[in-house]
């Protein structure tokens, strides 16, 4: 009796300290860090049957938090983010678009700077004195 008088002491104070939409996000949060966990282990597993005990795990997981999500939505207990307006996605989508045409301007400009130098070739070298000395290259 004294244990469930000091559970229930232990959960009275844990309730005082966090109101149920903060213990709701943490178990929210906790829930969709599990289903991260499940989804990395069935990937990851090697065995059929480890794999199918970590998808079943993952999609009880996954009904959870999508019903504790639900009753936090309709108690206005999750704030969703506000929608973008359009013309900022607009205006977002184009600096990456004018980001992207520089880098790809940048890259082309030094690889045909590449193309056009001569590197260092001791075969080449070798190849160009003997034709200018009039000799041919003798191998032993």
């Amino acid at each position: 009796m004294y244990q469930q008088q000091n559970q229930q002491g232990g959960q009275q104070q844990i309730q005082n300290l966090l109101n149920e939409e903060d213990l709701a996000s943490i178990i929210l949060s906790d829930l969709k860090r599990v289903v991260r966990e499940y989804a990395t282990a069935a990937t990851e597993s090697t065995c059929p049957d480890i794999r199918q005990l970590f998808t079943k795990l993952l999609d009880s997981t996954l009904k959870e938090q999508g019903q504790l999500f639900q009753i936090m939505q309709q108690n206005n207990m999750y704030n969703t983010a506000s929608p973008a307006l359009r013309q900022e996605l607009d205006k977002q989508a184009q600096q990456y678009q004018q980001t992207k045409q520089k880098t790809a301007q940048c890259v082309q400009k030094h690889l045909g700077q590449r193309q056009n130098q001569t590197f260092y070739n001791p075969a080449m070298q070798q190849q160009q004195s003997h034709q200018q000395s009039g000799h041919q290259p003798y191998y032993m």
